[in-house]
């Protein structure tokens, strides 16, 4: 199948489904561009996994078998060059309750942890929900205007008791992806400190900027394998997150019998048409996964042009990943920016659960046509204000 079969311009209604982005303001006449799921068909072939999967007609509880695992192998080896081992793999029905069991796992009571900020807000509240102590340090922008980490920063924050630290890679909301260089650096960092590292790496595949790559965290180097735990799934990518499947990856035996242990009898398993959605995402989507990029693509500069002509007053940093633009919109002097802009009819996501006050965060991952008119409410509100 060519890349041209794809279609990304129809607009699928939604309603009625239970969509979480959807039903947030059902009956009301805002546009939803918040939550970080995509408005876009899923790929034809990831279709006819599920189909043949439903066609079976038996559903019963499923565990992890040939087809997922070897997909998952696969792939990690022909897209990110990891070698990992079916040992290494546990499929979980998703990476927020996997990161909140992490924290449970790899810290006592008394224990702290270390994330950026701003961040997805699942880093900032696990923590709390475990009964840690939580350690944010901002980000600093570098020479480059791009947000990245200030060691010095977090040299100066961590306590002795600061046991995790909490990494999203490529980064939401800023849309960054971490050079080899900068992890590197964070590598040696958190050896220095003996910490144990999360790494969120679900948005590793929605690489836009052609000059970026990937790094998985754990192929940095042996010591890093060591102390990382890596979270990732296709759901992001292949806009699959109600399929509720996604895995970790931990190569230090005694952190996999830690995380295991933890889990047992809280996690449920994988339900048979995630491991479906799962195993045909990555055995056959690539095709998709390519025209979406392009497409995701051409929908950052339509909103990076748009705000940078019509409103430069919007800050927005240049990204390299996700389809989630992170504006600052701070020189707008509007107290709260989420409401202002639902009452002009479009759904943004606050930016203050992130860390970030006086920012609002833009799902562009949808249909051109309905990315024009979000950006025209966007621009009608700002200038008559």
């Amino acid at each position: 199948m060519t890349q041209s079969t794809y279609n990304f311009d129809s607009c699928p209604d939604r309603s009625g489904y239970g969509s979480l982005k959807w039903d947030k303001y059902k009956s009301q006449e805002i546009l939803p561009m918040w939550v970080a799921d995509m408005d876009f068909e899923i790929a034809p072939e990831i279709r006819t996994a599920l189909q043949a999967r439903l066609d079976h007609g038996v559903y019963g509880y499923t565990v992890p078998f040939a087809e997922p695992v070897d997909a998952v192998l696969s792939y990690l080896l022909r897209q990110h060059n990891y070698s990992a081992e079916a040992s290494w793999l546990n499929f979980l029905p998703g990476l927020v309750p996997a990161i909140n069991l992490c924290c449970h796992a790899f810290t006592g009571p008394k224990d702290s942890v270390m994330t950026v900020t701003p961040v997805y807000p699942p880093f900032l509240s696990a923590p709390n929900y475990a009964g840690r102590e939580l350690i944010k340090v901002p980000l600093c922008l570098s020479s480059k205007d791009l947000w990245t980490f200030d060691f010095e920063a977090m040299q100066a924050a961590i306590k002795p008791n600061t046991k995790v630290f909490l990494l999203c890679n490529p980064h939401n909301p800023i849309g960054r992806v971490f050079t080899r260089a900068e992890l590197t650096k964070l590598s040696d960092f958190c050896e220095r400190n003996d910490l144990i590292v999360i790494s969120d790496e679900i948005h590793c595949d929605l690489l836009f900027d052609p000059k970026a790559q990937h790094v998985v965290t754990a192929t940095l180097n042996t010591a890093m394998a060591k102390r990382t735990i890596t979270l990732m799934a296709p759901s992001k990518t292949y806009n699959l997150p109600g399929l509720a499947c996604a895995f970790s990856i931990i190569e230090d035996s005694s952190l996999r019998q830690q995380f295991n242990k933890t889990i047992r009898g809280i996690i449920t398993e994988v339900n048979c048409f995630g491991y479906a959605g799962c195993a045909a995402a990555y055995n056959y989507g690539e095709p998709w996964r390519q025209a979406l990029l392009n497409y995701l693509r051409s929908n950052y500069e339509l909103v990076d042009s748009t705000l940078r002509s019509e409103l430069p007053e919007v800050l927005f940093r240049r990204m390299q990943s996700t389809y989630l633009a992170w504006l600052d919109v701070s020189q707008l002097n509007i107290k709260n920016p989420t409401v202002f802009f639902e009452d002009n009819g479009v759904g943004l996501s606050d930016g203050t659960p992130f860390g970030g006050a006086q920012h609002v965060r833009l799902n562009f991952g949808c249909p051109r046509s309905r990315l024009e008119v979000a950006l025209e409410k966007i621009i009608r509100a700002v200038k008559l204000r």
